[in-house]
């Protein structure tokens, strides 16, 4: 019997982070987390900032995200495919301590800059805090544990 799997395919305006068969995906949405498998009914849905995690292999394929869409289809195989497409996503492993740090100290002076209302930019000011506080946020709940690099 041959495994069912999904194309799981995750990409942001500056590059494609993940492309890969996956037995499924666990995403956080605005209607709240989902787990897509094979066979999932076609879906558009909008993105909530935390952690993609696919399973491949028995292993945990986290991912950082934040903003964006989601949207699941059958190919013309019938097979399952799943588009993330995100303002912001890295793996896991990639957010290094130096990384951490950096996206800590950048949360701190973006909260400084709104204290000066004529000079912020309050949408790209939502943005960054909210991708330099994912980062800290995934990086944390993943210290421990055991995933794939």
């Amino acid at each position: 019997m041959i495994n069912k799997q999904l194309k799981l395919k995750i990409v942001t305006p500056e590059r494609l982070v993940l492309e890969e068969m996956v037995e499924q995906v666990t995403i956080p949405t605005t209607e709240g987390e989902i787990t897509i498998l094979p066979g999932h009914i076609p879906l558009i849905v909008g993105l909530n900032s935390g952690d993609v995690v696919a399973m491949s292999k028995g292993e945990y394929v986290p991912m950082a995200v934040s903003g964006g869409f989601l949207e699941v289809k059958k190919n013309e195989e019938g097979d399952t495919e799943v588009a993330v497409l995100a303002d912001f996503a890295e793996h896991v492993f990639e957010i290094t301590e130096d990384a951490i740090e950096k996206a800590k100290a950048r949360a701190e002076e973006l909260h400084k800059q709104m204290e000066n209302k004529e000079l912020v930019d309050f949408e790209h000011f939502e943005a960054e805090l909210e991708r330099s506080l994912t980062r800290v946020k995934i990086a944390d709940k993943w210290r421990t544990k055991k995933y794939r690099k």
